[in-house]
């Protein structure tokens, strides 16, 4: 999404009601930054070196991992399967996330995990079908994979605590919405459903 499509989203969540007028008020200009140049293949592997992780964590173990290959440049599948995985297992990976990463070099390498060129003209629920089904990877990493690398303004992570979260203190409710509510209510945000999680991730 460009700025224009930022503050076009924007704009109309705003005139939703004055509860979301007052928060983006007070939010300010949405900020979303993806990282559209990466490869489904490496920005999955990311999102699973980062799970359940705090982000210093995170980028320790990923750096120890590019640390085994020349230039620290990212590995590509063939590179990080043909890796002894206890080398990689030193790296601070648990066996069940390194099973994961080596799955998903696979299924790259199988044209299961699709290039960028691909993914971007495949839909949001085929995408989320075909990388969901990969040992240890569930809807919401694919989301924050259509999210941050493939730029899809329409997508609301339901089953996200921050969005529920964030939805019961827009309202003031007394508990947040289960994941078919959330899923419900998001229908009146569309197109613009990635730019409604961002503003609700900031509901203090």
């Amino acid at each position: 999404m460009d700025a224009g499509a930022l503050a076009q989203a924007t704009a109309f969540l705003a005139g939703l009601d004055d509860d979301w007028a007052r928060h983006i008020a007070q939010v300010g200009p949405c900020g979303h930054v993806p990282k559209p140049a990466r490869e489904p293949y490496e920005a999955l592997i990311r999102a699973i070196a980062y799970q359940q992780l705090h982000a210093k964590a995170g980028d320790a173990i990923l750096g120890r991992l590019l640390a085994l290959y020349p230039g620290g440049a990212f590995p590509d599948a063939r590179q990080l399967l043909a890796t002894d995985p206890a080398l990689q297992r030193a790296c601070g990976f648990s066996a069940a996330k390194l099973a994961t990463i080596r799955g998903i070099a696979q299924a790259s390498l199988d044209g299961v995990v699709p290039s960028r060129a691909d993914a971007l003209q495949r839909s949001d629920e085929d995408l989320i079908s075909r990388l969901s089904a990969l040992r240890g990877i569930g809807r919401w990493t694919v989301e924050m994979f259509l999210i941050y690398t493939l730029e899809r303004a329409d997508i609301l992570p339901v089953d996200d605590f921050g969005v529920r979260e964030g939805y019961r203190r827009l309202k003031q409710l007394p508990t947040a919405p289960t994941p078919g509510q959330m899923r419900e209510l998001g229908k009146a945000w569309a197109p613009w459903r990635t730019v409604a999680a961002w503003y609700l991730w900031r509901c203090k």
